[in-house]
């Protein structure tokens, strides 16, 4: 009987094993729209037109808010590392730029290393209505406050009482 347990711990703890495996795999992935050298080298100054553009690279990844002239493409490769987090291994983006008229001015390549970092600030947005106690923290969401007591509740026999009816009706009433 201890011989056929064997070999189902042997494959069960296998199987964790190999599952164990994919959380660590690096297959690569790749995200956006890929603009090589030789594409933008179709793109001729003053001449190649935004319809021109976009028949040969695709629709942008999104044009710049507050000067619709520059066109954004971003591409990235990213692999997953340990936890089933992502990381970026690969990155290149570029920013086409166009005329008033329309018309292909240059274009800007830039990858990861070109990257500037950028630090979160510490700061916090202040909120109105005070700094909340401990208890508050604590159970905050539980429970929900009404200013106007029962008199919120406009439903059903309780919203009748409220308005100061019984919340029953005699047939008597003006029928609207």
């Amino acid at each position: 009987m201890r011989l056929t347990k064997l070999p189902q711990s042997l494959l069960l703890t296998t199987l964790l094993g190999v599952s164990g495996c994919a959380v660590f795999s690096d297959t690569p992935h790749y995200r956006g729209i890929s603009v090589s050298q030789n594409e933008l080298k179709q793109l001729t100054p003053g001449v190649s037109q935004q319809a021109d553009v976009q028949a040969l690279l695709g629709p942008p990844t999104f044009i710049e808010q507050y000067d619709p002239n520059n066109w954004v493409y971003v591409s990235q490769i990213t692999k997953m590392r340990i936890a089933r987090t992502e990381g970026v291994t690969h990155q290149t983006v570029v920013v086409v730029t166009f005329n008033n008229d329309g018309s292909f001015e240059s274009a800007t390549r830039k990858t990861l290393g070109d990257a500037v970092p950028v630090s979160m600030d510490s700061k916090q947005t202040p909120v109105p209505g005070g700094t909340p106690g401990f208890l508050q923290q604590l159970i905050g969401g539980v429970g929900s406050y009404s200013p106007l007591g029962n008199a919120a509740d406009t439903s059903g026999a309780n919203g009748a009482a409220a308005l100061g009816g019984n919340g029953a009706s005699s047939g008597l009433g003006s029928g609207f």
